[in-house]
């Protein structure tokens, strides 16, 4: 069993309109994802987080490690490629471009084995998992919580059990928006705010001291990813609990989030802190400091259901009869790749989301929709 070809296809899709949170604004939304196949004709898709064009580059830059070697051994090949990448980038996108690689290869194995990824790590420990809905960005608008009220309330009627909303605009701004927030959605409904680094210490505090009534599930990024010190001290600051790690890469990165005490809840984005077999890695240190792990999930289709096999495998710390709830992102802003690329399509039944347990990531890639939205091919 050799791979026998790499792939990768920038995706872009402009959008119908614009949004924006506390760094920047989105008009188009663009992916990269990549197809590897082996000389069986079977293929394995991954996607990668970050910048589309740079991630291609950096997936081209590895391919020559791959070509003609055994896709069964991605651990042996996820090494390679770290080597590969270390002098030059121990952080950052060629850590996206290897999570993407990764991701295809756990696909394909699963494949060729006739199993679902979720089995292939280990296991099991739940058939589901409860989305929430990411959404509630800023806008122009004059009324913008009205507009955030009006928004989070169709997440109730469509069946969701907690909704993150964006913070970072102000602070008074931000307090009106979460009480308008929590009004709609009622006392049930869990909410969560996330900054995207948009605060100091100061005002980070300031703000949770101020929505803390509101009865916030997380505040997340509340301050720069590199202030590692800063989390910590924020943590004895608030009763909120505090989540982080999408900016953070491999599990070097995220044992600086461990050690220094910095969040209650660790946020690995799969699709590019080094995929799923660094994942693993990384929930396993995890566990060592007794930390919670949500995935950061911001993509296609792809970038979900590796999530949700890695949910479904985590363990729950600690053990008991009757375990809580494990959540998974689901970004509901515009995004009509995410909404084509795959089938079947992803479906929320009584607040939850089934794990599929067809072989590979039990998903099938619209080579059409590949087509549609594609910028360009890379070989």
């Amino acid at each position: 069993m050799k791979i026998s070809k790499i792939e990768t296809f920038v995706l872009s899709d402009q959008l119908n309109e614009s949004f924006f949170f506390s760094q920047w604004s989105y008009s188009e939304r663009q992916i990269c994802i990549v197809k590897i196949t082996a000389n069986n004709g079977l293929c394995g898709w991954g996607e990668g987080y970050g910048p589309a064009t740079i991630i291609e580059a950096g997936i081209k830059h590895l391919v020559p490690l791959l070509i003609d070697r055994n896709p069964l051994e991605q651990e042996t090949l996820w090494f390679d490629m770290y080597r590969k990448t270390l002098d030059f980038a121990r952080r950052g996108v060629l850590a996206a471009s290897i999570s993407a690689l990764d991701i295809a290869l756990w696909d394909l194995k699963g494949k060729i084995l006739g199993q679902s990824v979720s089995v292939l790590l280990g296991g099991r420990h739940r058939e589901r998992v409860m989305p929430y809905a990411t959404g509630l960005y800023f806008s122009d608008s004059h009324q913008l919580a009205e507009d955030l009220a009006k928004e989070a309330s169709t997440y109730v009627k469509q069946g969701f059990k907690a909704i993150k909303m964006k913070v970072g605009f102000s602070i008074a701004a931000d307090l009106e928006n979460v009480k308008a927030v929590r009004a709609v959605i009622g006392k049930e409904c869990k909410l969560m705010v996330d900054s995207n680094h948009a605060y100091s210490l100061r005002e980070a505090a300031e703000l949770a001291r101020l929505i803390e009534p509101y009865d916030i599930s997380w505040f997340e990024e509340p301050i720069s990813p590199e202030f590692y010190d800063q989390y910590r001290q924020l943590r004895s600051k608030t009763s909120i609990p505090i989540a982080g790690g999408e900016c953070e890469y491999l599990r070097y990165g995220h044992h600086q989030l461990l050690k220094n005490d910095c969040v209650d809840i660790l946020q690995i984005d799969i699709c590019s802190a080094g995929g799923l077999t660094e994942a693993k890695r990384i929930a396993a240190l995890a566990s060592t400091y007794g930390t919670e792990i949500i995935p950061h999930t911001w993509g296609t289709g792809i970038a979900f259901h590796a999530a949700m096999h890695f949910i479904t495998n985590l363990e729950p710390i600690p053990g008991r009869l009757y375990p809580p709830e494990f959540y998974i992102e689901y970004d509901r802003t515009e995004n009509g790749i995410r909404e084509a690329l795959t089938h079947p399509s992803i479906k929320m039944e009584d607040g939850y989301i089934k794990v599929p347990r067809t072989p590979g990531l039990g998903i099938q890639v619209d080579e059409d929709v590949v087509r549609h939205f594609s910028l360009r091919q890379t070989i």
